[in-house]
């Protein structure tokens, strides 16, 4: 990750409240209480990835771009526009898929793109409401994060945030700012999209060219 520099420095003295983090990262209602059972996690990826789960790895991309009436309907959102991509990744060792996410935004009153990135393990299923299955994805150190769950009819994403680390893409050692989920903020319904969509998250030129060889 591009600011592992400025991560490094804080791992031996944060590894462990990094890692409790991650099971904190969205609404304490939202979080995943308990890993979901394999059955779970396969209906999820199935709704996830639209079926496309014949592969060793799956990509899921997630759109919008807020219009002027909706800005002016919440003058407290922060968030211009959003764009999530989802991995969902088969292991060996484990019978569930491991998920991680990227995240890109831009605010409405803030030039530049922001992105941020981070790891998810696999599908949790929440106490509250009963047994709805979501992840919950962190950034290192520290970071914050979001929950990811997806709507009845498949065609859209629900994320979740309290608070979560990003940075812009031009100045990649910098330490980021926190983009805190406040009165508009907190939830974001993102539309299923193309994955060329989503292709600017991704710098690793293996990665882009395997999203290429898979179906749209």
């Amino acid at each position: 990750m591009r600011h592992l520099l400025l991560c490094a420095a804080l791992i031996a003295a944060g590894f462990a409240q990094a890692q409790a983090v991650r099971a904190q990262t969205a609404p304490v209602q939202a979080a995943p209480v308990q890993a979901a059972q394999p059955k779970y996690d396969a209906v999820f990826a199935e709704q996830m990835f639209a079926g496309k789960v014949d592969q060793d790895k799956a990509y899921a991309c997630f759109v919008r771009v807020y219009d002027a009436a909706h800005l002016a309907r919440h003058p407290l959102q922060k968030v211009k526009s959003m764009k999530l991509l989802v991995t969902g990744e088969k292991s060996s060792d484990l019978p569930v898929l491991g998920y991680s996410f990227r995240l890109g935004l831009n605010f409405r009153n803030r030039k530049g793109n922001f992105d941020s990135s981070g790891s998810c393990g696999s599908a949790g299923i929440t106490e509250s409401p009963a047994h709805k299955t979501m992840l919950g994805c962190g950034v290192d150190c520290d970071g914050g994060g979001i929950s990811v769950e997806m709507t009845p009819d498949n065609k859209a994403t629900l994320v979740r945030l309290d608070r979560i680390r990003i940075w812009q893409n031009n100045k990649p050692d910098d330490e980021g700012l926190d983009l805190s989920g406040g009165a508009d903020d907190k939830i974001f319904r993102l539309d299923r999209a193309n994955l060329d969509l989503c292709r600017s998250l991704i710098t690793d030129r293996k990665e882009l060219a395997a999203m290429r060889t898979l179906k749209k």
